[in-house]
């Protein structure tokens, strides 16, 4: 990242604003802007594939779910936090699995940059699906954006719902809709 950017920018911001950039609350806010953007942007220049890397075989050829895997990422149109739950099953096929753990980190690292709820849910899937060549894989994910919430519509408490659905979870209904069942419970 280019830290002397931030800080420009977020100068330049104060300024626009109609604040004081030197007001001593506001002194050194570029800074810990700068430092939150190497934070929560940090997804940008990692490859969510690589927290697959790590599998095992096991007899197992039922679905896997791990669900309620917090998310907090940043809307791109805005640059106003968006934050929830994601939910994330797939089918092994011929028994290769994934720690349990490495599902969130791939969550985790996409949702670290600016982001569409939309193409989080989808981009999720695709690298599950691509790293591990499962029978199918399903993502849902429920957030609030606080574009809608403090901004625009104000609409305090309104949930997005986006889901992706991959291989078996898309051809058979009977799969999905136990994945639907099993994130609801």
């Amino acid at each position: 990242m280019d830290r002397e950017k931030i800080l420009q920018g977020v100068r330049l911001l104060i300024e626009g604003i109609g604040e004081d950039p030197e007001r001593e609350g506001l002194q050194g806010t570029p800074d810990r802007v700068a430092r939150m953007c190497e934070e929560i942007f940090c997804g940008l220049h990692s490859d969510p594939k690589e927290e697959l890397n790590v599998c095992f075989t096991e007899n197992h050829s039922e679905m896997i779910l791990v669900k309620d895997i917090p998310i907090y990422s940043v809307c791109e149109h805005h640059l106003l936090p968006f934050y929830g739950k994601a939910h994330v099953a797939y089918i092994p096929r011929q028994g290769k699995l994934t720690g349990l753990s490495k599902l969130a980190r791939v969550v985790e690292t996409l949702s670290k940059r600016p982001q569409l709820q939309e193409r989080l849910t989808s981009q999720v899937a695709d690298t599950i699906m691509d790293a591990l060549n499962p029978l199918g894989v399903i993502v849902v994910i429920e957030a609030e954006h606080m574009c809608m919430t403090m901004r625009g519509i104000k609409k305090a408490g309104a949930k997005t719902m986006t889901s992706a659905v991959r291989g078996v979870f898309k051809t058979s209904e009977a799969t999905r809709a136990e994945a639907f069942a099993l994130i609801k419970e």
